[in-house]
């Protein structure tokens, strides 16, 4: 990767800024999964990434059992007839089977989950069935071999791959792998993000506040979005607008972490501290793309460590997080690329863009009065206005040569709840 200038980019032709796509292309193809394994019980294994294929050690169900409360019974009695009775020989209990054969003019009184008795290959579920004593009766109409059974290996063959390595264990994937008598697992090590702000007006939450400074949000930010991606958060906290302590902050960092992710200092017009030191320090492009929020950007390396650069601005901070940082990290990590879900709507309010950059509204879905979903938009979509993200559960896409939409027309969201669990 070469360096540039702060005032460089690598645009596309004639634009001055480089294209969303482009930007995340670039970045996913300089990004290598980190090597490092170890082994878990299942239930410290939730959101951590897979390193092997895994097989099903035998089938699943494992054996013929039945789908529901009823009566296993032969096909064979109920064919061509219109009612049937039966004797009833015995009972089968999911972990109490009956060991008996069901032999003809026999049923057996069956549980969901039971082990369905050899010479039945039906189940008749009890709400068609009379029972008097030791004999039931019911209407034979659809009772054909197979009827309500599960039988060995439906869901899963011994030998199938059950789940892919590079997968985010699920709730689902680990009562699944417990369903197989799997215990543990081998995962990807987790890995480790640095993060800090830089700014002399920034304070951290429970300092005293001076004339013209704030509190450093991005910091609370960038936490619960690499604690979301599954990733280890080292928290360095605020960085002070000087070349010394920015320059052991990044040395830090990559001495330490295996990403560092900072926000601010990477826009034309900011201090240099953290531009001076990146130059010395590593190989990084800044960039300019044609995104709102978020057209700052800078990704390279820093002593070996993948350097993410974010704006300033919160909401910046989150859009280009998920947008190009997030994805990956989650390549870094060694987890599978996953589209983000886009869908369609209709925007409920009219918005307002220029041409010229994609923009990531903030939006809330809801339904109207038609049960429809139609999507909102939250208020105020400046860079700094946090309160309005806050509200929103999906950003509202609007393409780069947009002017903007109607109240009533169709446009493009991402639910941020796709982005977090990819």
């Amino acid at each position: 990767m070469s360096k540039t200038t702060a005032g460089d980019c690598c645009g596309e032709a004639g634009s001055g800024l480089l294209g969303v796509e482009e930007a995340r292309t670039r970045m996913l193809a300089a990004v290598e999964p980190v090597g490092g394994v170890e082994q878990l019980g299942l239930r410290d294994a939730l959101g951590r990434v897979l390193a092997d294929d895994l097989a099903a050690p035998f089938d699943v169900p494992p054996f013929p059992n039945s789908a529901m409360d009823g009566y296993a019974v032969r096909s064979a009695d109920c064919a061509g007839r219109q009612q049937v009775e039966l004797r009833v020989a015995g009972s089968s209990f999911a972990g109490s089977p009956c060991d008996a054969e069901v032999r003809s003019g026999q049923a057996v009184r069956i549980m969901t989950g039971a082990l369905l008795p050899d010479g039945a290959d039906a189940v008749v579920m009890q709400e068609r069935v009379r029972r008097d004593g030791e004999r039931i009766g019911f209407d034979a109409a659809g009772v054909e071999a197979g009827l309500n059974v599960r039988y060995p290996g439906e869901d899963l063959k011994a030998g199938e791959t059950v789940l892919r390595r590079g997968r985010r264990l699920s709730a689902a994937d680990l009562g699944l792998l417990a369903s197989l008598g799997l215990g543990e697992v081998r995962v990807q090590r987790r890995l480790r993000v640095a993060f800090f702000s830089t700014g002399d007006e920034l304070r951290s939450v429970g300092q005293p506040l001076q004339r013209g400074q704030i509190y450093d949000s991005n910091r609370y930010i960038l936490h619960g979005l690499l604690t979301q991606a599954g990733v280890e958060p080292l928290d360095m906290g605020v960085i002070a607008d000087d070349r010394q302590a920015v320059r052991d902050a990044f040395a830090q960092a990559a001495a330490m972490a295996d990403a560092i992710v900072t926000s601010g200092g990477v826009s034309v017009g900011e201090a240099d501290f953290v531009k001076e030191t990146l130059d010395e320090m590593g190989r990084v492009d800044f960039w300019k793309i044609a995104i709102k929020p978020g057209k700052p950007l800078a990704f390279g390396t820093v002593d070996g460590a993948v350097f993410f650069g974010l704006p300033g601005n919160p909401v910046s901070v989150m859009a280009t997080f998920y947008q190009f940082a997030r994805p990956a990290l989650m390549k870094m990590a060694g987890a599978d690329a996953a589209e983000p879900l886009v869908v369609r709507v209709r925007c409920a309010d009219t918005l307002r863009k220029a041409p010229g950059r994609m923009e990531f509204q903030r939006g809330r879905l809801a339904r109207d009065d038609n049960g429809e979903w139609v999507v909102h938009s939250t208020g105020l979509q400046g860079s700094h206005v946090l309160s309005s993200m806050s509200r929103a559960d999906c950003f509202i896409l609007l393409p780069a040569e947009s002017s903007g939409v109607e109240a009533g027309e169709q446009v493009e969201v991402q639910p941020f709840s796709t982005l977090t669990n990819t």
